[in-house]
């Protein structure tokens, strides 16, 4: 299935204090350019409140009232966009909840805000957000409260920037990078990073194309190479800093392939102003909600 078959309902995690503004102005752009609705999901995380299931009746059910108040007011103002949308107010920790809510109403896609470049915020939203993308039934796009500001404000018509990787998700990430930049009509700039030896052979990745990643590229939407060598994650933040693209997309594995609790996916997701659209492999939806019903089966 497609980017645009399976972007039907995308799931927005609102917070109550405005952090999520960005992310949701995203979401709306994305909505109405693929004819999606938007559901409106918030977690009342027991880490905020020491434990959720500790708290008085009376608190909780003031915490889920005033949850319902803000989000009633955004699914208003979408209806007056002419996009649909529906709200969830649950309990539990961020991630969790997000990948349920998207299961339950077959998500094409969840979007979350980040703190961008500002405090110690972006190693732990950073990391909630590369939990998503190791268990999310769909694509994650991670959006920075800062990524419209100053020097790192996308230039009208950025191109879309497409993180060229060999694994299983690259089909997947360069068919969903098309779509987007043909959709809005921006250029497509696909970022070939090379290895040391890659760059000793004297390769040029520029000889494969996106019909190499099995995408036809039927569109209007220009295709553009771009190689550089060294570090992916900071070959990445190079391409951004010179490109101003208005997303970075990246085909994204289910576990890190890199030493340490962390890869590539979080360094982008943690440190990026520039949405950050991380895609699965096709077809891993499936495998993934196997996996969970055999863990259940054997307990």
């Amino acid at each position: 299935m497609s980017f645009a078959e399976g972007l039907k309902t995308i799931v927005v995690a609102t917070d109550l204090g405005g952090q999520a503004e960005a992310a949701l102005e995203y979401a709306r752009k994305l909505a109405a350019n693929y004819g999606a609705r938007i559901v409106l999901a918030h977690g009342l995380d027991p880490m905020e409140y020491a434990a959720v299931d500790a708290l008085p009746d009376s608190v909780l059910s003031r915490l889920t009232a005033e949850a319902c108040k803000v989000l009633d007011k955004l699914a208003g103002d979408l209806l007056r966009e002419g996009i649909h949308s529906h709200s969830e107010v649950r309990q539990g920790a961020v991630a969790e909840m997000l990948v349920d809510v998207a299961r339950q109403y077959e998500a094409g896609l969840i979007v979350i805000g980040t703190k961008g470049m500002e405090g110690a915020g972006p190693v732990v939203v950073g990391a909630i957000a590369e939990q998503l993308v190791r268990q999310a039934p769909c694509p994650v796009l991670a959006v920075a409260a800062d990524w419209n500001a100053g020097p790192h404000r996308p230039t009208p018509g950025g191109p879309v920037l497409l993180a060229v990787e060999r694994n299983d998700a690259a089909a997947a990430a360069a068919a969903t990078a098309y779509s987007l930049a043909d959709t809005f009509d921006r250029p497509l700039l696909a970022l070939h990073v090379r290895t040391a030896a890659e760059a000793a052979a004297g390769m040029n990745p520029c000889a494969a194309s996106l019909e190499d990643f099995g995408v036809p590229a039927q569109g209007k939407a220009p295709v553009h190479c771009l190689v550089k060598d060294g570090n992916p994650a900071d070959a990445i933040a190079e391409a951004i800093r010179e490109n101003h693209p208005c997303i970075l997309v990246a085909g994204v594995k289910r576990a890190s392939g890199t030493p340490g609790p962390h890869g590539t996916a979080f360094a982008l997701l943690s440190a990026s102003r520039v949405p950050v659209l991380c895609v699965p492999p096709e077809g891993s939806r499936t495998a993934v909600e196997r996996e969970v019903a055999v863990a259940v089966c054997t307990r």
